[in-house]
């Protein structure tokens, strides 16, 4: 599976209202590993920074003059995403952003060309009701290591929600293993096993263990009231 953690920053907070992306970051993970093929694209917006924003990012409109415009940068982009799962903390700020710049040149929205969009946010909050749930706040409740965010970036920022996402769902696809990753482990020399070969002990339970189970299924079938799936099939297996 190819995921794609991304986020962006922004002149403001209204694509609507004519606000701009300025920052992409994007981090790759295929089967919850890290690539290295990560995307880190600053874009000359064509306006300024609104005051409140530039102190969230930090990035004045002098640093961004000689970098390239959206239009410049978009087809590589869409490239990069295609049929990837996307996730990003706050999905509908960023997607909103990203549709408004790829509208414009003509291109589709992003959840028309990606597999899937996954909102860290709605994660968290199934998770953690009632607790805050910003990036930040998920890195002290998670223990991932942001000391360095000082100001938002947004490559740092999808790094973090990287290592945010892998903690939120710890333990889904461990015992998971498709074709693609047994190819890839014998490609690498590590020898598929055949447990056929392995004659294997039965270990029958002894009195002591045998008396404290039918303990156990007594109190059951008295709980029941004598209606226990294998109090009702003793009968027919009778039979």
């Amino acid at each position: 599976m190819r995921q794609i953690f991304l986020d962006t920053e922004t002149t403001g907070l209204s694509a609507d209202n004519g606000d701009r992306i300025i920052e992409i970051g994007c981090v790759e993970m295929v089967n919850r590993k890290l690539t290295g093929n990560n995307r880190h694209i600053y874009v000359n917006p064509g306006r300024d920074s609104h005051e409140e924003a530039l102190k969230v990012h930090g990035i004045t409109t002098e640093f961004l003059k000689d970098k390239p415009k959206f239009e410049e940068i978009a087809d590589d982009l869409l490239a990069y995403l295609r049929g990837a799962e996307v996730i990003i903390h706050n999905a509908p700020f960023d997607l909103g952003f990203l549709d408004m710049e790829f509208g414009k040149l003509g291109h589709p929205k992003v959840r028309e060309i990606v597999a899937s969009v996954t909102d860290t946010l709605v994660m968290a909050k199934e998770l953690y009701p009632g607790k805050r749930n910003s990036l930040d706040a998920l890195c002290d409740r998670l223990e991932v290591d942001n000391s360095g965010r000082t100001l938002h970036g947004a490559l740092l920022d999808a790094e973090l929600l990287a290592d945010v996402f892998i903690n939120l769902t710890r333990g889904q696809d461990v015992l998971l293993m498709d074709d693609s990753s047994a190819n890839e482990a014998s490609g690498n020399g590590a020898p598929l096993m055949d447990l056929r070969v392995f004659n294997l002990p039965v270990l029958s339970a002894n009195e002591q263990e045998l008396a404290a189970h039918e303990t156990v299924l007594k109190q059951i079938d008295k709980d029941s009231k004598g209606k226990t799936v294998w109090r009702v099939l003793e009968p027919v297996a009778a039979e």
